[in-house]
């Protein structure tokens, strides 16, 4: 195989990547708290297999990491009262079987022990990395725009909302949460306000992700266009080069 086709075959495998990673967000449109995310690429040189008097050496296309877009999603009513959504910078923090995540997925509910939960069951923390407990014959619950929950007009907690100064060192986890990779530590996030009976929606935008969508799917198959134009171009040379000899 010849330079040109691995180097379109490095192409097509970044290509094959983006189109996941696209696919992934118009999937998520709908899904609370979630952020867009988009494939970033590099050059890379490598040594050719093989060349004569060509360019030394080959830069191959390799993805160089998933970029997220953290910016703010539409905010919209749900009525329910341990719904909370994140207006500004900052998120929910929950303890998992794994350890601490982050999250700006705000669909909570209350465990079989009053515990606050994310809907897949992860324990909301408060301001001090407790648990939050809400008792039902206390009344109903509300939550003041600090994270400040109270019952009967008791306080009984407050959700913790943590931001960090470099929100590349957050990683997806699954279930929409995030995992702090370095040794940052979360700082308290006085500027966001926490909005009760509210959620925050995907910022993805579908018109422009379908868009992107059609455009890798116009570059792979260019690509594989000027592969098979490539290989053709060799196998006429070689048929060439045996009649001559």
């Amino acid at each position: 195989m010849e330079n040109a086709s691995y180097v379109g075959l490095s192409r097509q495998i970044v290509l094959r990547r983006e189109m996941d990673i696209i696919a992934n967000n118009i999937a998520n449109a709908d899904t609370a708290g979630f952020k867009v995310e988009s494939l970033m690429q590099r050059a890379e040189p490598r040594a050719p297999a093989f060349t004569l008097q060509g360019p030394k050496p080959v830069k191959f296309v390799v993805a160089d990491g998933v970029a997220r877009n953290f910016s703010q999603g539409a905010l919209r009513t749900t009525g329910s009262p341990l719904d909370m959504a994140i207006e500004g910078q900052g998120f929910f923090r929950v303890q998992t079987a794994e350890g601490e995540r982050f999250t700006r997925d705000g669909r909570f509910r209350t465990d079989d022990n009053g515990r606050l939960t994310t809907e897949g069951g992860s324990q909301v923390l408060d301001e001090g990395g407790g648990e939050i407990t809400i008792d039902p014959e206390l009344g109903a619950v509300m939550i003041a725009e600090d994270g400040t929950i109270s019952q009967g007009g008791q306080r009984i907690g407050k959700v913790a909302v943590v931001t960090f100064e470099n929100l590349s060192v957050l990683e997806k986890r699954g279930d929409n949460l995030y995992q702090n990779t370095s040794n940052a530590i979360a700082a308290a996030a006085p500027e966001a306000k926490v909005r009760q009976g509210m959620l925050e929606g995907s910022n993805v935008q579908p018109i422009l992700e379908i868009t992107r969508m059609i455009e890798v799917q116009r570059a792979y198959e260019s690509m594989a266009r000027t592969m098979d134009s490539t290989t053709e171009l060799s196998r006429r040379s070689v048929e060439r080069l045996g009649r001559v000899s």
